[in-house]
């Protein structure tokens, strides 16, 4: 079984990936500079020029980019090549104002795959492997991005995409799928769904699933592990930056490796933009340093984590990012108190209660309202169908223990919370709809 997909890189010296960085960082920030006319404005106005960055340690002399940047720079704004040598465009989902699009050349695109192929290869995937991708396909990056990892490591690849989970599960079975690719909340569905077509983890041959593209908690890792007989692998990208594959778990399950010879992380306070030292909580920042078509520099993802050089088990030498712990931007804020639904689903499945909740956000009276849509199990609606309400103010002030503010909990049947093929939709926030 293979350990590494590209050994000598994702194994190399400080020394080599600080070299590799430092190179590759002054060659893109002349490349944008003379290529990009909206890069050359933002960088004229912040009084820099491609001569006063030298290295990594004058990165953060450079201005960040947001996505009010890349919506004011739509379509084309942001790209360092021609169109003539681009060759594909992805896209984000775009539910409010412009999408953001991106765009890659052939090269990119080889990159990215590799990148995929180093997360696959990281859980044990080998060229005996037969690897079931339900991302989805099209502008959205995941059914993409690691179908072209699975196909570079040489696995017998399933582009399944998402949706009717029965034949999923029919082509997991007869093909012996080993390695499943999905979000972690579709990830979840098919193992109930396994369930309640009568089989168990031993009538499938997963051993391992790399789940990205929403926040999900520990708990619900060790969920989908035992509803599935697997291994549950985090992996993180976005679509600015290429997409998956930006970084991904090893077999330490500890937070995902970072392929720094393509990406640059910080850590910002991201209030003040000041630059972090690893260890404390901040908005991660990413800088694409081989990317040709859409160079992204000092992006703010808005994600919040943490960086870690502590060395790793597996061998593996780039830095590790901790799964996001919620982010800067759409953090709830419900009568004065930071809310991260990641905080809620903590609190539900210690609880004994399913994955499957709903967050209702509302301001009525000028006060701010919590109600949380929980469903229970077949066991448990048949178990507390006789004190529904006790089990329901036992479980609100578990959650007030975490949070610090009271929430009104709704325990419903089972099937009563819309399932999602895609990213789950667990938050509704109506006070801004009422805005």
């Amino acid at each position: 079984m293979r350990k590494y997909y590209q050994e000598e890189i994702e194994c190399a010296s400080p020394e080599q990936i600080k070299a590799w960085q430092d190179e590759r960082l002054v060659k893109q920030v002349k490349n944008v500079y003379e290529n990009n006319t909206y890069y050359r404005k933002l960088m004229d106005e912040a009084g820099i020029t491609p001569d006063d960055i030298q290295s990594t340690a004058d990165l953060h002399k450079l201005p960040f980019l947001t996505k009010n940047d890349l919506r004011e720079a739509y379509p084309y704004g942001l790209m360092s090549r021609p169109v003539k040598d681009c060759v594909r465009i992805q896209s984000t989902s775009g539910t409010t104002g412009r999408r953001v699009v991106a765009f890659y050349t052939q090269n990119d695109i080889d990159i990215w795959e590799e990148c995929c192929a180093r997360a696959i290869v990281a859980v044990g995937g080998d060229e005996d492997d037969v690897c079931q991708v339900c991302y989805g396909y099209g502008l959205f990056t995941g059914g993409p991005g690691l179908n072209g990892g699975s196909h570079k490591v040489g696995c017998l690849t399933l582009p399944m995409s998402s949706g009717n989970t029965e034949r999923q599960i029919q082509f997991m079975r007869d093909l012996g799928s080993t390695i499943l690719c999905c979000t972690p909340s579709y990830a979840a569905f098919i193992g109930e769904t396994l369930h309640d077509m009568g089989f168990t983890p031993d009538d499938i041959r997963l051993k391992a699933g790399i789940f990205g593209a929403e926040p999900w908690t520990e708990e619900m890792r060790r969920d989908i592990e035992a509803k599935l007989g697997i291994k549950a692998y985090d992996i993180y990208g976005l679509t600015e930056i290429s997409g998956p594959g930006v970084s991904f778990e090893c077999e330490e399950q500890t937070g995902m490796h970072i392929n720094e010879d393509h990406f640059i992380a910080e850590i910002i306070n991201p209030d003040t933009g000041e630059v972090l030292p690893d260890g404390e909580v901040g908005e991660l920042v990413f800088t694409s340093i081989t990317k040709e078509a859409f160079p992204l520099l000092r992006y703010r993802t808005r994600d919040l984590c943490v960086l870690s050089r502590k060395k790793c088990s597996c061998g593996r030498t780039h830095v590790k990012m901790s799964k996001p712990m919620g982010r800067s931007d759409d953090m709830l804020i419900i009568r004065g108190v930071n809310v991260f639904p990641s905080q809620i689903e903590t609190v539900l499945l210690k609880e004994g209660y399913t994955p499957n909740y709903q967050i209702l956000v509302d301001r009525i009276n000028n006060t701010d309202t919590l109600d949380i849509n929980v469903e229970l199990t077949q066991e448990q609606f048949k178990e507390y169908n006789d004190n529904v309400e006790g089990y329901e103010k036992k479980l609100a002030a578990a959650i007030t223990t975490m949070l610090g503010i009271r929430p009104k909990v709704h325990l419903l049947a089972p099937k009563s919370v819309v399932r999602s093929e895609g990213k789950a939709v667990r938050v509704i926030d109506k006070r801004k709809l009422h805005d």
